[in-house]
């Protein structure tokens, strides 16, 4: 059993919260954050704070040596039901697998998922009720040990944010334009592509940069050694729609095993579709899409949801437009998962967890 310390000034921070009407996605910040610390070969006891900065001292290892990863998740509640999270266990061993990789410690199952189930029953009025909106809960965990030695740290620090969020993509109304990475790589094999760590994040901002600067939303990059197959875009995994099958990139140690993935693909395969995972080849979709084949395409994520690609496009300014851009089936995919994760229809998947809201006395 998690031993769990409420600090005194919790009452007071819920209290004096006010959920704005505005949200967008990653900004609005509930006033309850957890924590937990480990040092010596174990986990302290789990902390319930109110939200607000944290300290360290300038040689934690993090901020040298990038010891740290993170997991996104969401709760619902809309038209009374819920809070539901979405899927906790595949996020919490997906975390571990994160942590093996970068050479931090485990963390317990009590501890992860009683520090999500206790955020969000303390913030249950603060999760959104429009049907798309949500609470992005954010756990993390960070190298604290203060030196400069290049080793593995022995003292981390595990936390949970939430964000009471909308949509990930503010103006998609037609859908994405997303730009092909056809020079730079994201993620080799053998390295830490499959684990959700900042770095491999960092390693996309520039070409962020130059993907907005040719006007283009999101970034697809290829894979390392021949540049040729699709992998994933910087934040999300990508289907695209072939005689009216659905193809995905198939999972390897270069691509974020993506929670929302592997969920559409049961639903797209219980709805009807073949679903084939396999290397894509960019140029082979190309012809494809100017073909017909291939009809149309879509980006997924815990964030993202399911948004659907206008067009991908090319350094020279060149542009290869989807036939179906509005996503036909991408949207039927989109609104049979969401109805699951916000209790509209029966989980007959056993996907979503319910959620006691509490007060505190």
């Amino acid at each position: 059993m998690t031993q769990i310390t409420i600090d005194p000034g919790l009452k007071k921070a819920i209290s004096d919260y006010q959920l704005p009407e505005t949200l967008g996605f990653g900004n609005v910040m509930t006033p309850v954050m957890a924590s937990c610390t480990y040092e010596k070969g174990k986990w302290g006891p789990l902390e319930l704070l109110p939200y607000g900065p944290i300290t360290m001292y300038p040689t934690a290892k993090v901020l040298h040596y990038a010891q740290e990863i993170f997991e996104g998740m969401k709760a619902y509640r809309v038209n009374g039901q819920g809070p539901f999270i979405f899927r906790p266990e595949e996020n919490y061993l997906r975390f571990n697998r994160s942590a093996e990789r970068m050479a931090m410690p485990h963390i317990p199952h009590n501890i992860f998922m009683d520090s999500v189930f206790e955020l969000v029953s303390y913030t249950a009025n603060f999760v959104p009720r429009r049907s798309g909106e949500s609470l992005y809960l954010r756990p993390f965990m960070f190298a604290t040990e203060e030196s400069l030695g290049i080793k593995p740290a022995e003292k981390f620090r595990f936390m949970v944010i939430a964000s009471a969020s909308g949509s990930y993509f503010s103006n998609t109304s037609e859908g994405l334009s997303v730009y092909i990475e056809r020079e730079n790589a994201r993620a080799f094999p053998g390295g830490t592509g499959f684990a959700k760590a900042g770095g491999n994040y960092a390693a996309g901002l520039s070409a962020a940069i130059k993907t907005k600067q040719l006007g283009f939303v999101q970034t697809l990059w290829l894979d390392a050694r021949e540049r040729k197959y699709i992998e994933e875009m910087s934040g999300m995994n990508v289907f695209v729609v072939i005689n009216n099958e659905l193809c995905t990139p198939k999972i390897s140690d270069t691509i974020l095993d993506g929670i929302t993935r592997k969920s559409l693909i049961a639903l797209a395969r219980d709805s009807g579709y073949t679903v084939h995972e396999k290397n894509i080849d960019i140029n082979e979709l190309i012809e494809d899409i100017r073909a017909g084949r291939c009809t149309e395409a879509f980006a997924c994520g815990t964030a993202a949801i399911i948004t659907p690609i206008n067009y991908f496009g090319e350094s020279d300014g060149e542009r290869i437009p989807l036939h179906f851009p509005e996503g036909k089936i991408s949207m039927e995919l989109r609104e049979k998962l969401l109805a699951i994760q916000e209790g509209r229809v029966a989980d007959t998947y056993k996907w979503i967890a319910t959620v006691e809201p509490k007060t505190l006395p």
